[in-house]
């Protein structure tokens, strides 16, 4: 069975990558430091500042693993080789709720690439689920756990535009 592939922007692929040389580089050794200083105040069984640095020990190789994993499947997508007036990752989408003037902006990109507070959405969310593939000028319906709105794509563009 083939592993999951991640989907994600060159930028997003960068920023992955620049996380795990953090983690390897600057992370796991204040960490390792961190377990030495904490054995050498004695007695493992009682000793808090021991088990937070091991804590912290599984969280960042854990992390690391799940960065590997990621890079190793990871699909970059190039926008600029889908069709122009085509909503895929790394777009800019641009529609309108129809029978509202409120339009709505969002750059949709990979899963670890997701900031809805600065206009990124997830590829996986239900609103770029609905809108990838579509072209400008498509009608489309939203479903969210909210409830399930129409609205009309009126720009799509590369990240960068």
């Amino acid at each position: 069975m083939p592993e999951k592939v991640y989907p994600m922007t060159a930028e997003g692929k960068q920023k992955l990558e620049a996380e795990l040389k953090n983690l390897k580089l600057v992370k796991r050794p204040e960490v390792i430091k961190r377990i030495k200083v904490a054995r050498s105040f004695g007695d493992l069984s009682e000793n808090s500042e021991y088990d937070s640095a091991k804590d912290e020990q599984s969280t960042v190789e854990s992390r690391i693993i799940q960065i590997e994993q990621k890079l190793k499947y990871a699909q970059v997508i190039d926008a600029d080789s889908v069709d122009p007036e085509e909503v895929s990752i790394g777009k800019t989408v641009t529609y309108q709720e129809v029978g509202t003037d409120d339009a709505e902006t969002y750059t949709i990109v990979g899963s670890d690439e997701s900031d809805p507070l600065n206009g990124k959405i997830s590829n996986d969310s239900p609103i770029a689920q609905a809108l990838l593939g579509k072209k400008k000028g498509d009608k489309v319906t939203i479903h969210t756990p909210g409830g399930s709105f129409d609205v009309e794509i009126s720009r799509v563009a590369v990240e960068d535009e």
